[in-house]
């Protein structure tokens, strides 16, 4: 495939990797890398932004049962396409600045459209990208370039962002944010939309027509009781679960910049813009590697860089004077979040799952792996707020230490059954 159609399947993967992070973006990205002033905006807390987190994760948590299923019967630019134009008009009536009870049911919408309609064709179309033995770097150029694609909105909004505020931040009132904020958001939401007609028009679908058609007359109970018999699906679940409380860690690293080292809400903002920047250099080399060994190896190193730097945040060593150690720290902490992030379903091929299956499989361990989306949000907003300060954020980053534990045992074991499966 790479040699033939080499052209089409460089433009295919950057349709996947823009669309990948760009429908992530609002739900996400904006909160997560200017979440000081995304609260002061919406005139909300830690607790009340993590309860929006929640009501988006049980929505998703239903949408991934039924949105895998649906994965394996149509293709994936007409569903990711619906899904973009859905939640760029969610984007829209952001703007506007919803109220707290309005906001939750905005969250709720979000959960709809980017995993009923997107998350699994997304995942089953990087599959098929990859082929056979190119999982780890399919994987690894979706989740890098998905990084990339974020660190760019990223860097526009902060540009955007002070661009638009008539005074320094530190001098600018709640109100002139707020206008300010809405330019980031309407420009983001249109960018959305835009990326939502490219995938409609140009993503080729003709290679997964064949795949998906073969499947889709197979009863969806059938194919779920197929899934479960794999014993690696039931870790998978416990590895994406782990891992995906540390992906969701890194949405406080702009909130401990501002708190603990004492940066202004640019400044903060731009620590977790540039962390985005290292997604697609680890995602590209973590994929080069799994492609040459084994996926769930370097799944394993991830979660033990995450425990160790998790370990460290939730000690007393880090303070305002710690510029170095702090840089250090999150830099390896990303390293390994973003590891087991990129690989964990470059794992479906290591543990034979069934291409055709590929979409059920997804929603089946998604169901389980994504509850952090559920619980991450109310349990890191109440740390931080029950205990403002340093401590708060001690509390939060001894959670994932936590976390970071018992995914390395679900990794170790999943890496010792792909070894005697391939033995």
């Amino acid at each position: 495939m790479f040699k033939k159609q080499s052209a089409s399947s460089v433009f295919t993967i950057i349709l996947l990797i823009l669309a990948g992070e760009a429908v992530f973006v609002l739900p996400f990205v904006l909160a997560r890398i200017f979440r000081p002033t995304f609260l002061e905006v919406f005139v909300i807390n830690n607790t009340q932004l993590g309860s929006c987190f929640s009501v988006y994760g049980i929505v998703a948590f239903i949408s991934y049962l039924f949105g895998g299923p649906l994965a394996d019967k149509f293709k994936p630019n007409k569903l990711m396409a619906v899904a973009l134009f859905l939640t760029a008009l969610g984007g829209f009536y952001l703007a506007s600045y919803p109220s707290l009870i309005l906001l939750h049911v905005l969250y709720g919408f979000w959960g709809f459209t980017t995993i009923f309609l997107f998350w699994a064709a997304m995942i089953k179309a990087t599959r098929i990208w990859g082929g056979t033995n190119n999982q780890g770097i399919a994987f690894g150029f979706l989740d890098g370039g998905r990084g990339l694609t974020a660190a760019f909105f990223g860097t526009f909004g902060v540009i955007l962002f002070s661009t638009f505020l008539t005074y320094e931040i530190d001098e600018s009132s709640v109100i002139e944010k707020q206008e300010a904020f809405r330019m980031v958001i309407m420009a983001t939401s249109s960018i959305v939309a835009l990326i939502g007609v490219l995938v409609y028009f140009f993503l080729k679908s003709d290679n997964y027509s064949e795949i998906s058609t073969s499947n889709s007359k197979k009863l969806t109970l059938e194919n779920f009781k197929i899934i479960m018999k794999y014993p690696s699906v039931w870790l998978l679940m416990i590895i994406i679960l782990c891992a995906y409380f540390g992906y969701k860690m890194t949405d406080v690293f702009s909130l401990y910049a501002k708190d603990v080292m004492k940066y202004d809400d640019i400044d903060s903002a731009q620590v977790g813009t540039y962390l985005l920047y290292m997604r697609p250099i680890i995602g590209v080399t973590i994929g080069l590697l799994a492609d040459k060994t084994r996926a769930s190896f370097w799944i394993v190193i991830g979660f033990l860089m995450m425990l160790f730097t998790s370990l460290i945040f939730s000690t007393t060593f880090l303070n305002s004077s710690e510029t170095v150690l702090f840089i250090l720290s999150i830099i390896i902490m990303s390293i390994g979040v973003y590891s087991a992030r990129v690989l964990y379903f470059a794992t479906l091929e290591e543990a034979k799952i069934p291409l055709t299956l590929t979409g059920t499989a997804v929603g089946f361990i998604s169901i389980i792996g994504y509850t952090p989306d559920i619980f991450a949000g109310p349990i890191i907003g109440y740390l931080l707020d029950a205990s403002p300060g340093v401590l708060g954020h001690r509390h939060v980053f001894m959670t994932m230490a936590v976390f970071s534990f018992i995914g390395l045992l679900a990794a170790f074991a999943f890496y010792k059954i792909s070894t005697k499966k391939s033995a």
